[in-house]
């Protein structure tokens, strides 16, 4: 649905409340280990719970002040939409559950290296199931990555799973959710709705149960828990309003800010191991991805 506030994204030019936007996402991102492993002391399942149930109150009041009510009312009343919300939101939790098990049990390494394949997978995707062709940048820059993730298959003995899942579910959702004819803010506030109404139950039964951490537990649980709303919400809500303000190039290397700041605070804050194998294998990486950035700032220009 077409309205006036869209005009500026047929420009395609970065402005300065766009890069603002995006520079807080991706901060607030890769921050975001700080507040996981604050958590880490409770199960990454009710984890995940409270990160659904507290963002939809979150995602509601944004909808209800910015008054972007009525895309939402239609999708609730569209069996299709709901299905293919069902789907996206399938993806984002599975992508919140690795992500959150993986700090908890000091993987923040393996996830920083997820999201930096993340762009090069999407490439990969998109070959595959839409179709696209690659130019002979992208291919180079694919190969260089499968081979880092070969060091680190052969390092550790087995494929590292971490990474990949992120990967993988965080690029399907990419790539299912721009099937879903509905706003960024709406399509999240419908994703949280739907993923918390299995959860919701969930919450309670520990609570009735006494396993729960909301009000069982510590003040500082209780606290912490109910931030999740605010703090997974947040950073996806102003990411959003920032990319229509942005050219995609622009976008595509500032998404490199946050697994920078998740591999330097596993290093440095979190004291992981960077063996001599994984620091080979992030050196492909991080080829891949100069690589991968030099052709796409090349088309841009070419553009």
């Amino acid at each position: 649905m077409a309205t006036d506030s869209a005009a500026p994204q047929i420009k395609n030019e970065d402005t300065p409340r766009g890069f603002a936007f995006a520079l807080t996402a991706y901060l607030l991102w890769g921050f975001l280990p700080f507040y996981l492993k604050a958590v880490s002391h409770l199960p990454p399942l009710e984890v995940l719970a409270h990160r659904a149930i507290w963002s939809v109150p979150v995602a509601g009041a944004v909808l209800l002040i910015l008054k972007r009510t009525e895309e939402l009312k239609v999708a609730i009343r569209t069996p299709r939409m709901l299905g293919m919300a069902c789907v996206t939101a399938t993806f984002i939790t599975v992508n919140w559950g690795i992500y959150v098990w993986a700090i908890a049990n000091n993987h923040a390494l393996e996830g920083a290296l997820g999201y930096f394949i993340n762009p090069l997978f999407s490439f990969f995707l998109a070959a595959v199931v839409l179709r696209e062709k690659m130019s002979p940048v992208q291919l180079a820059a694919i190969a260089l990555a499968a081979v880092g993730v070969a060091i680190l298959t052969w390092g550790a003995g087995g494929l590292p799973w971490v990474s990949l899942g992120l990967a993988f579910t965080w690029g399907c959702y990419a790539l299912f959710r721009k099937t879903l004819p509905i706003g960024p803010n709406q399509g999240f506030f419908l994703e949280v709705l739907l993923i918390s109404i299995p959860f919701l139950p969930y919450i309670i039964y520990l609570e009735v149960t006494g396993a729960g951490h909301l009000f069982n537990s510590t003040g500082y649980d209780t606290f912490i828990l109910m931030l999740a709303g605010p703090i997974t919400a947040g950073p996806l809500m102003i990411y959003a309003n920032g990319a229509k303000l942005l050219r995609l190039s622009t976008i595509g290397i500032m998404q490199y800010i946050a697994p920078t700041l998740i591999f330097l605070i596993a290093v440095f804050a979190f004291k992981e191991p960077l063996s001599t194998i994984k620091l080979v294998a992030f050196m492909f990486i991080w080829s891949a991805l100069a690589v991968y950035s030099y052709g796409m700032l090349k088309a841009a220009r070419g553009r």
